[in-house]
């Protein structure tokens, strides 16, 4: 029997199905071989992003060429033909973080996620990626977070201020255990992100730790703080309560 909670989730994804937006892939307009289009998004990462992980968003739509050739390239590489698990893992990165940055292009530069824009940029906006329609919201939980590695939530980034810092330099196979875990004690390291009252006993933390806390809870890591210790210089006694800190949906845009 379908319970009536079951019923208005089966309609509401009806509702937002009928309501979402085919965004068009660009047309390549160089060789999409070889390393030309990572090549291509390192210089996007290189020539528009700054230290904090903000992007020029304005200057990036003048001159968006590089951003549209990587995005081609994603919209036409079917994931499954990358056979080594790392250089998919940080395909799957790369190609989440500048499809954000396209998406805020296509969407107008918006200045922020919060509210109804949420729901317009993450689940209703369907971009093209390996061939197929798939929103923001899709390629992360059913196929990035399906991949069971929960560093990626410290390396994901959808163009908002709460997320973790975009890197300047694309993730690479070669190096992604260390790059993970680079990001991830980086993340950890802020202030925005971790604070501590050792008066009160109580744990300040980025609501993006709330968002996906299955995601960190595993046998050897029973609870939030036993996985955030494992990055930490100094532990976090385990009987410290835990409050998020609200996440910022501002677009992380240098001319904001």
């Amino acid at each position: 029997m379908i319970t009536l909670k079951t019923l208005w989730l089966i309609i509401f994804l009806l509702v937002l199905n009928s309501c979402a937006t085919l965004v068009p892939a660009p047309k390549s307009v160089s060789n999409l071989n070889g390393k030309a289009p990572l090549a291509a998004y390192a210089r996007v990462l290189q020539c528009y992003v700054n230290e904090r992980g903000e992007v020029d968003f304005s200057a990036l739509q003048q001159h968006r060429v590089d951003l549209d050739n990587y995005i081609a390239y994603v919209a036409q590489l079917p994931a499954r033909s990358i056979t080594d698990a790392n250089e998919r893992l940080a395909h799957y990165i790369n190609s989440y973080n500048a499809l954000s940055m396209y998406n805020v292009l296509e969407s107008g530069i918006p200045k922020t996620h919060a509210g109804l824009a949420k729901v317009r940029f993450f689940y209703l906006r369907k971009l093209f990626i390996g061939g197929q329609p798939m929103s923001l919201y899709e390629y992360e939980n059913d196929v990035i977070r399906a991949l069971q590695e929960p560093r990626v939530h410290f390396v994901l980034n959808c163009s908002a201020l709460g997320c973790p810092v975009l890197p300047r330099t694309p993730f690479s196979a070669t190096h992604l255990n260390q790059e993970l875990d680079r990001e991830t004690q980086h993340f950890f390291a802020e202030q925005r992100n971790l604070r501590i009252d050792h008066m009160r006993k109580i744990v300040y933390l980025s609501e993006l730790l709330d968002f996906y806390t299955d995601d960190f809870i595993a046998a050897n890591t029973p609870t939030l703080i036993a996985y955030i210790n494992r990055y930490l210089p100094e532990k976090i006694p385990d009987n410290y309560s835990i409050e998020f800190i609200p996440y910022d949906w501002t677009i992380a845009n240098t001319s904001r």
